[in-house]
């Protein structure tokens, strides 16, 4: 049985501060509520051992194959970039019969942020979620990037990496391609 990759706190960031919610206003937790939480992770659970659910989906492909793993667990920035391509996009299985019958797979921002931190094995969807809304306006000279510390310059580095929802770097859409998967365009989003 293939490996899928998934972080322990996924279905949590919601779940916890409806918890902190409630504490802090004195009430008490429904657990109706918090149900769904469990709910979800239990559906993501089941999904990973049925064969159905894998075939033609781009999140098995992702969470199953270990060279992206390994890419994702390794750089935030290509982490980054693969959640911002996944929104607001289309994607087709480069195979004969999704390409004949237009069968798409997409996702939403959670679920995006979702999948990367189910390939990371750490954290839930909020720590990607909107990721690529930034000022990209921040700009500095080589001497204010120099007075800064060097866990700050690396942090800039990385900040002027992460691209906006939506848009998809050449080194992921090649990487998409290796996995078997096409971004259907859409000259409206570049």
């Amino acid at each position: 049985m293939t490996k899928i990759s998934m972080s322990p706190d996924r279905y949590t960031f919601q779940a916890e501060n409806y918890v902190k919610r409630c504490e802090e206003k004195g009430e008490e937790p429904s657990e109706d509520y918090l149900n769904i939480y469990k709910s979800a992770k239990q559906l993501d659970e089941e999904n990973m051992i049925n064969p159905e659910w894998a075939k033609d989906n781009m999140e098995y492909d992702l969470r199953s194959t270990e060279w992206i793993l390994e890419k994702v667990r390794n750089s935030d920035v290509y982490a980054q970039n693969l959640y911002a391509a996944m929104c607001n996009r289309d994607f087709i299985k480069n195979d004969v019969w999704p390409i004949l019958t237009s069968k798409t797979w997409s996702c939403s921002w959670r679920s995006a942020g979702g999948i990367v931190a189910n390939m990371k094995e750490k954290g839930d969807y909020i720590d990607w979620y909107c990721s690529g809304i930034r000022d990209i306006s921040v700009d500095m000279d080589d001497d204010q990037f120099q007075q800064m510390t060097k866990e700050q310059q690396d942090m800039y580095v990385e900040f002027k990496s992460y691209v906006g929802e939506g848009f998809v770097t050449d080194e992921i859409r090649s990487d998409l391609l290796k996995l078997g998967w096409l971004v259907v365009d859409d000259d409206s989003t570049e």
